[in-house]
C-alpha cells in the first residue's frame, strides 16, 4: 500500500537537471509533492526511491523549469478565429511554455479590472499554461489618457503597455513612467516612432527598394528608444523595450544600463535567427513588426545576447488567420506565431556556440520571470512544479500544419531545428506528453 503521507509524490530520476537561476547543470533527480517541488539535486535518491513514490525514469533527458514567455497575443476576447486561450495554451505547453504574459490588445482592450480578471479566470479553468495579463498603459490603447494603473496592478496586471502600438506622446509616456514608478511597475514599449513607420511593410533599404515596397527605417526604433530613455532619466521609472531589432537600438539600451537606469529589453527569435532576405518572394509569413532587419543587425543582436545586454527572449506570438496573410505583401497583416518554435530557435544560440545551454535557457526562464516579479522559471524547493523535459539535440523540421495553434503563420516554416519537448508539467500535472 502506498504511504499516505507520500500521496501525489513523483520522482523524476536519471535526469540532467538544468536550472539557469542557480547555474545547476548536473545528473540528478527531482521530487514533486502535489503542486510543488519538494526536493531537487544531484545526490537525491542515490540509495533508491522510497516505496510509495511514483517514479518517472527520464532516461538521461534534460529537466528544466517551464519556459516563461513574456510577450504573447492571445486574441481572446474578440478575435477567437485567430487564437483562443485554449488553443494558445495547447500550443504553449507543447513548446514547453508553462507561463505566458499576454498583451492587452484584445477586444475589449484589457484596460479594466474586469477584463484582467476574465483572462486570469479563463486560463485557470482551462488549466494548461498559466496566463498573466499586461494591462493597457492608456485607455483603449489610444495613447491619450492613462489607464487606472493602481487598480489594474492590484487586480493582477504584471506591467503596462499599449501592446503593438508605441506610446507616441512624450508627455503621456512621461506621466506613465512617473505613475507606474509609484508602485514599482514597469512600462513596456513597442519602440517604433509611428510617423516614421507609417505605411512601411518591411525594413527600409536596398531590398525594399528592389521589391517596390515602402520601408520602415532602423532609425524609427532608435529615435523612440532614445526619447524614452531621456524620460526614464527624468522620472526614475522602470522601462522595458520589447522585441529590439537593431544594432543601434541595442547600443542605446547598453548606454542606458551603463548609466544605471532601470532599462531592460527583450528580443524575439526571428530577429536573431532570420534577416530581411526571409521576405524572399514576398513571403507574408515573414512580415513582422518590427520588420526583419539586415544581416549586420541580426549579428549585432546575437552579440548583444552574448554580452548580456538583452535580458530575455520572448516568442512575440502574433497569430493571424489565413485571410489576413493571403494578401499582397503591403496589405497583409504583421506578425508570426512563435509558441512552438521559442525553445528550438533559442537553442540555436547554444548549438551555434554563441551561448552555453544554461545561458540560452535563462533567456526564456528566470530572465523574464525576474523582470516581471513572477515566482517561476526556477527549479527551487517550494516553487510550483512547472517543468519541461526535453531532448536538446533532437532534430525536426518546422511544419506549421502540425502546430496546435489555430494560426499557422510561422516565419520559420520549413526550417530544420534542434530541441524537442517530450513532457510539460504545470503545478505537478502532466499537461503535455509527446
Amino acid at each position: 500500500m502506498p504511504n499516505r503521507t507520500q500521496a501525489g509524490q513523483v520522482a523524476y530520476i536519471n535526469v540532467r537537471l538544468l536550472d539557469p537561476a542557480t547555474g545547476l547543470d548536473a545528473k540528478g533527480a527531482l521530487l514533486t509533492n502535489g503542486e510543488r517541488i519538494a526536493d531537487v539535486g544531484p545526490n537525491l535518491f542515490q540509495d533508491g526511491v522510497p516505496s510509495g513514490i511514483q517514479v518517472v525514469d527520464c532516461q538521461g533527458l534534460c529537466l528544466a523549469p517551464g519556459l516563461v514567455d513574456m510577450r504573447v497575443q492571445l486574441r481572446e476576447p474578440g478575435e477567437e478565429h485567430k487564437e483562443t486561450l485554449k488553443s494558445a495554451g495547447e500550443s504553449a505547453v507543447s513548446g514547453g511554455i508553462t507561463s505566458m504574459v499576454c498583451l492587452p490588445n484584445t477586444d475589449p482592450v484589457i484596460d479594466e479590472v474586469a477584463t484582467v480578471e476574465f483572462v486570469a479566470r479563463r486560463a485557470r479553468m482551462i488549466g494548461l499554461a498559466k496566463v498573466y495579463p499586461y494591462a493597457a498603459a492608456t485607455k483603449k490603447l489610444e495613447g491619450d489618457e492613462l489607464s487606472e494603473m493602481g487598480f489594474l496592478a492590484e487586480a493582477g496586471a504584471l506591467a503596462f503597455t499599449d501592446g503593438t502600438k508605441a506610446i507616441r506622446n512624450a508627455q503621456v509616456m512621461r506621466r506613465a513612467l512617473s505613475y507606474a514608478a509609484t508602485f514599482g511597475a514597469m512600462i513596456v514599449q513597442h519602440p517604433e516612432e509611428p510617423s516614421l513607420a507609417a505605411g512601411g511593410a518591411m525594413n527600409a533599404g536596398e531590398l525594399a527598394t528592389r521589391m517596390g515596397l515602402s520601408g520602415i527605417p532602423e532609425a524609427a526604433e532608435v529615435i523612440m528608444l532614445e526619447r524614452d530613455i531621456r524620460l526614464v532619466e527624468m522620472t526614475g521609472g522602470r522601462y522595458h523595450a520589447a522585441h529590439v531589432s537593431t544594432a543601434e537600438g541595442v547600443a542605446a539600451i547598453a548606454k542606458a544600463k551603463a548609466k544605471g537606469l532601470a532599462v531592460t529589453c527583450d528580443t524575439a527569435p526571428p530577429y536573431f535567427a532570420l534577416n530581411e532576405l526571409a521576405v524572399g518572394d514576398y513571403r507574408t509569413f515573414a512580415k513582422l513588426s518590427p520588420p526583419l532587419r539586415t544581416e549586420a543587425n541580426r549579428q549585432a543582436l546575437v552579440q548583444a545576447l552574448k554580452d548580456g545586454i538583452i535580458d530575455a527572449v520572448a516568442s512575440d506570438h502574433a497569430p493571424q488567420d489565413a485571410d489576413s496573410k493571403r494578401q499582397p505583401f503591403a496589405q497583409a497583416e504583421f506578425g508570426g506565431v512563435g509558441l512552438e518554435t521559442l525553445l528550438p530557435v533559442t537553442l540555436e544560440l547554444f548549438h551555434n556556440g554563441h551561448l552555453s545551454l544554461l545561458s540560452a535557457l535563462k533567456l526564456v526562464t528566470s530572465g523574464p520571470a525576474d523582470l516581471l516579479g513572477l515566482k517561476a522559471g526556477r527549479l527551487a524547493v517550494g516553487h510550483r512544479a512547472d517543468l519541461m523535459m526535453f531532448d536538446p539535440s533532437r532534430a525536426w523540421v518546422v511544419d506549421p500544419t502540425k502546430f496546435r495553434s489555430k494560426s499557422k503563420n510561422s516565419p520559420f516554416d520549413g526550417r530544420p531545428v534542434q530541441g524537442l519537448v517530450m513532457r510539460t508539467v504545470v503545478d505537478g500535472r502532466i499537461v503535455f506528453e509527446r
